[in-house]
């Protein structure tokens, strides 16, 4: 026997189904809602114009003397860069309008604005959609991720793989920093890359996808107690992955402007073996 319909709400003085508030204003809250969504736009329009300048200025990226490579422009694959700097060969032609790391720029790209958090960040700063919670957006009609250039956000699990790959390149010009022309010794350049890397790899490994990646598709995780463990790691990270996604923004901009400043000349690195 099928269970009965369950009446709809009523009012007990029009034994009329109910319907929605109908709230004239934006919203009632009373705190410094605007507040947040405000400093994200800030934030995300400086650093991008800060890294769109340093990524066509096409100089202060590398210091011989100490083998710094700023991470905006690794893999260096012009043919403008520097021969010591080009750790994968020069491949493409010098011009101003390719980065001199083009391989991983656009992969990197990809993978922020596909990223979870800076979907909620910029769609909430930029596009009001909505602003903040309890808060009405301008927009009508919500259609979701079904439509283009929405619908290119399914590639964010594409684009991990790539950030994935750019992480361990950028490892390894962290380590080979630690190997300069005047032989091993380090400094206060090499924190600085070092810290940026860690940074990069607990960003790169907090991801929604790597830890799909890990985790996904098992029914029992007790038979597979190695990506049990890993699937937990994986997402003590991610519970900070809004944290480390402003982390890493911080980090590579303190990064590029120590390599650019030692490399210009503005002041020497210091150092403390070497």
């Amino acid at each position: 026997m099928s269970a009965p319909p369950i009446p709809p709400a009523v009012s007990p003085a029009s034994s009329q189904p109910r319907e929605r508030a109908k709230i004239r204003v934006r919203t009632l809250r009373t705190d410094r809602w605007w507040l947040a969504p405000l400093l994200t736009v800030l934030g995300l329009v400086a650093w991008v114009a800060y890294a769109t300048v340093r990524a066509f200025m096409q100089k202060w990226y590398w210091v011989d003397d100490y083998h710094y490579l700023t991470p905006f422009y690794s893999p260096c694959v012009s043919n403008g860069c520097v021969p010591e700097s080009a750790h994968f060969g020069r491949v493409l032609p010098d011009v101003w309008f390719i980065p001199f790391a083009a391989f991983s720029l656009p992969f990197l790209l990809l993978f922020r604005l596909t990223c979870y958090y800076y979907r909620k960040a910029y769609y909430r700063s930029f596009w009001l959609s909505p602003p903040a919670c309890a808060v009405s957006e301008p927009h009508t009609k919500y259609t979701g991720e079904t439509r283009f250039p929405l619908l290119g956000q399914n590639a964010h699990r594409y684009a991990f793989y790539a950030a994935f790959l750019i992480s361990l390149i950028n490892t390894w010009d962290a380590i080979q920093s630690f190997h300069s022309p005047g032989g091993f010794g380090f400094g206060l350049g090499n924190l600085i890359l070092v810290g940026n890397v860690v940074a990069l790899w607990a960003y790169t490994l907090s991801c929604h996808s790597c830890r799909h990646i890990v985790g996904g598709k098992l029914k029992h995780f007790s038979k597979h107690p190695v990506r049990y463990r890993a699937w937990t790691f994986v997402s003590k990270l991610n519970g900070h992955h809004m944290g480390l996604a402003w982390t890493t923004l911080a980090t590579l901009a303190v990064t590029d402007f120590y390599v650019m400043a030692v490399s210009a000349g503005w002041f020497s690195d210091l150092r403390f073996v070497g």
